[in-house]
């Protein structure tokens, strides 16, 4: 059962293999950490220790205004500026027609064909917003809408209803004075080190319903928070201290009908019910800067992201879904050697549960209330072949851990591991890239493969492919053989 979480955590990192990065926020008084981690951007490079290059289209954000700051040489009022729209028509394809097999564990060996037929084709609109509005103030918003068309799986879901989807992902309001850095709102805390695969990254919520390419701030679910960062020497030169408190935390959403992923539960999934009683989420992040490299430590009181669903008390009832609360503690580091970056994300978790998968009405299975302690390790490794190639490998290994107050289980090593390359070439226009990952037993492989092209300073248009193979009884024998191949054209304004 944990090897079908591990798969929809891989398929997460295949989101975001070509995703964009989230916007980074500089603060006026914060000092610049060497990072050469690799951005699957195609029009974003990684560079060398003798390389680096501080470009940041925010960067001076807080710097002091001059008294006629709300309006720009043209005349247009600044505060329109910050506005940026991407319009994107994406249809992606499975295009193979086969048979699948299936191995029922302890059961029978089920053949399932495999239609070839559009998946997804939408219409998407993603709006990201900054504005720094007086001298120490930022406000900074994300959102999308989706409009799913004729033969999108949700298209048909609906009886053939056009159906439009939307929702503000980013919004928060930032405060930056001497040597602090305050931000109220739904934001995103992340941790890990290694990009993509790193057991860090547990803090905020993900959604992931098939396999189209989506922009990472969309993947990952913002959550109403407050943070606080410190970027003074009162504990340590060269040192940030980070925090974050929530007290309404978010959950994973449930797959939607009709995706690829999408299991009938046996009985009706709802929303949590919040209780009178406090839920929170709290943690603190210490980090420090040397020549060369980064290390940080941190602390974390959660509650995972992924609801257990177990059956109602009678029939015609809804699920009942509940949490669970688990402390984590954790440690990163980085060091660059010339144009290569080594990186490493070691995680404790306690209380866990175990087999809580992303697929509601499976997360109720055996175990499922079951807790367990665990030791999560990413070491990764990046290398700038030069400015325009880059390539990166990282694997996620975790290892449950024995106690006296969690459930036996018999689980050895799981993990996955993940590969990505891109380049750049005719001078940024066009970008190629290419992902593998699979788990470390060897039971499934995902290949992807893109190329974006920018036509003008408005038009880029991409084509993607994706290959997936797995052994009968993986958590992708579902999908093990299918081709699907997407086509994407964007208007940026």
């Amino acid at each position: 059962m944990i090897r079908k979480m591990l798969f929809i955590t891989s398929c997460l990192a295949v989101t975001a293999i070509f995703a964009q990065d989230e916007p980074k926020v500089l603060e006026s008084d914060a000092f610049f950490e060497f990072n050469t981690s690799f951005h699957p951007l195609p029009d974003q490079e990684s560079h060398s220790t003798a390389d680096l290059i501080l470009d940041d289209p925010f960067f001076g954000a807080f710097e002091d205004f001059p008294a006629d700051f709300q309006e720009n040489d043209s005349g247009r009022a600044r505060w329109l500026s910050g506005f940026t729209v991407k319009l994107t028509q994406q249809i992606l394809f499975q295009t193979k027609t086969h048979d699948v097999n299936l191995r029922v564990p302890r059961g029978p060996l089920i053949t399932i064909p495999r239609e070839a037929d559009v998946e997804t084709n939408r219409v998407a609109a993603n709006v990201r917003y900054q504005y720094a509005f007086a001298p120490g103030w930022l406000l900074q918003a994300s959102g999308f809408a989706r409009v799913f068309l004729h033969d999108d799986y949700e298209f048909e879901a609906l009886d053939k209803g056009v159906d439009l989807e939307f929702r503000l992902n980013e919004f928060f309001i930032q405060r930056s004075f001497d040597k602090h850095s305050v931000k109220l709102g739904n934001q995103t805390v992340v941790w890990g080190e290694v990009d993509g695969n790193s057991v860090l990254d547990v803090i905020n919520v993900t959604e992931f319903r098939d396999f189209s390419i989506i922009d990472i701030e969309d993947a990952r679910l913002n959550q109403p928070m407050l943070v606080w960062d410190y970027f003074g020497d009162r504990f340590g030169e060269q040192s940030r201290l980070s925090t974050f408190v929530t007290l309404y935390p978010e959950y994973n959403p449930p797959i939607v009908r009709g995706s690829p992923f999408f299991v009938e539960p046996a009985f009706n999934i709802t929303d949590y019910k919040r209780t009178a009683s406090l839920e929170f989420e709290g943690g603190m992040r210490w980090s420090r800067s040397f020549e060369g490299s980064d290390i940080a430590l941190m602390a974390a009181y959660l509650i995972e992201n992924q609801l257990s669903y177990s059956n109602p008390a009678e029939l015609g009832q809804d699920a009942l879904s509940t949490n669970n609360a688990f402390s984590l503690v954790g440690f990163s580091a980085n060091r660059a050697l010339g144009n290569v970056l080594l990186n490493l994300d070691v995680a404790y978790s306690r209380g866990i549960l175990i087999n809580n998968l992303n697929i509601p009405g499976v997360a109720a299975a055996e175990d499922a209330i079951s807790t367990r302690n665990q030791l999560g390790t990413s070491v990764g490794v990046e290398y700038a072949i030069n400015n325009e190639q880059n390539i990166a490998f990282s694997v996620q290994v975790a290892k449950p851990l024995t106690g006296a107050l969690q459930a036996s289980t018999k689980e050895n090593l799981t993990g996955a591991w993940l590969m990505r390359y891109s380049n750049s070439l005719m001078n940024g226009d066009l970008a190629l890239a290419l992902g593998m990952q699979g788990d470390i037993n060897g039971e499934f492989t995902i290949l992807q493969a893109s190329a974006d092209q920018t036509l003008n300073d408005r038009w880029s248009m991409g084509l993607n492919l994706i290959l997936l193979d797995g052994v009968e009884a993986s958590p992708i024998s579902l999908f093990a053989g299918d081709i699907r191949i997407g086509f994407n054209l964007t208007l940026s304004f």
